[in-house]
Parts: C-alpha cells; sequence; structure tokens
C-alpha cells in the first residue's frame, strides 16, 4: 500500500485529480476506523473525514516527493481530531433552566455597569490605566485592548492583528508588565 499511495500522491501534487478519488479510495477506509475510534461517533468521524482529505488538498505542494503520504494524512488526521476536540471543548456553555444568559455591561474598569458602593472602580484610577495603555507601544497596546477590553482569545487577537498566537502572547505579556509598573503594582 505504501509504494501505491506514494505514487497516487505523487500524481496528485501533478495535477493528475483521478490520482486524489484513487488515493481517497485506498486510505479513506482505515482512516476513517481510526476516526471513529478517536471520537467515538460516526457523524463526527464522517465530519473530520473529509476535513481531512481538504487539509491534504489544501498542503498538497507541502507534500514531500518519495515520501510515504500515509503517516503524513494520519498526522493531519489527528491534528484535525485535536482542532475540532478543543473546539467543541470551548463550546460548552452552562445556561439556566431558562436557556438565557443574563446580559451584564462592564464598565472599562472590568466592574458591572451602574455599580455602586465598595466595589465601584475609582474613577481616577481608570483614568491612569487608561493614560498608561496610551504610553504602550502600538503592538502592546492592541495587544492589551484586545485580549482584555475586548475580551478576545489569543487566537482570535493573533487572526485580527495578522500575527501568530506566539507573538501576541508576547505582546499581551510586554503590555501587562508595562501596565502594572506604569500604575505602580508588582512587576
Amino acid at each position: 500500500m505504501t509504494a501505491e499511495a506514494t505514487q497516487l500522491m505523487e500524481r496528485y501534487v501533478d495535477g493528475d485529480a483521478g490520482a486524489f478519488r484513487e488515493l481517497y479510495q485506498l486510505l479513506a477506509p482505515r482512516l476513517y476506523g481510526y476516526l471513529v475510534r478517536m471520537a467515538r461517533d460516526r457523524a463526527v468521524a464522517d465530519d473530520l473525514l473529509q476535513l481531512t482529505f481538504l487539509k491534504v488538498h489544501r498542503a498538497r505542494s507541502a507534500y514531500v516527493r518519495g515520501a510515504d503520504p500515509v503517516p503524513w494524512i494520519y498526522a493531519i488526521a489527528h491534528r484535525t481530531f485535536l482542532d475540532e476536540a478543543r473546539r467543541l471543548q470551548r463550546a460548552v456553555v452552562s445556561v439556566s433552566k431558562e436557556e438565557e444568559l443574563p446580559e451584564v455591561r462592564a464598565q472599562i474598569t472590568g466592574e458591572p455597569e451602574g455599580a455602586d458602593g465598595p466595589q465601584a472602580a475609582d474613577p481616577e484610577l481608570a483614568r491612569a490605566a487608561l493614560a498608561a495603555l496610551e504610553t504602550l507601544p502600538p503592538q502592546q497596546r492592541e495587544a492589551v485592548v484586545l485580549t482584555k477590553l475586548d475580551g478576545k482569545s489569543i487566537a482570535e487577537a493573533a487572526e485580527i492583528a495578522g500575527t501568530t498566537p506566539g507573538a501576541m502572547k508576547v505582546r499581551a505579556h510586554r503590555g501587562y508588565v508595562a501596565l502594572r509598573k506604569a500604575l505602580g503594582g508588582p512587576e
């Protein structure tokens, strides 16, 4: 199967669409079995199989000629499964029996809008925080605004800023440290 899969993958990379169909017929049954065991749900495994071959199609130019494509395709399938599992885990939301989430608007300080009493934020501190935010370098300011004020995840903020999640984490961290220092907090 390895030699046949290698030959089919090379033909597909060269532009032979029929080779993709043959490669799919050759690998899909085993790959589907793997995904069913991983996902423990046939419907999810069906979707993951299609996503895997879509990713193979998109990444075909990265295929190293002469290499066995089976481990490469299985790695793509595994990463696709992990991505889907993370997405589903993040999508779980606990709601009340009425199926409604209370909508509470927040001030820039993070306190609920209209909060008064001891939990109400000091307006002077809020102004100082905004002034300190303005002193940050543009990339750090953008990272802090996207992650803390807009509530975006690191991945979402990185996509918006056109950078990698790792770079976004570094920018946000440096921004937080600079803000703490500017506001007299612990470094």
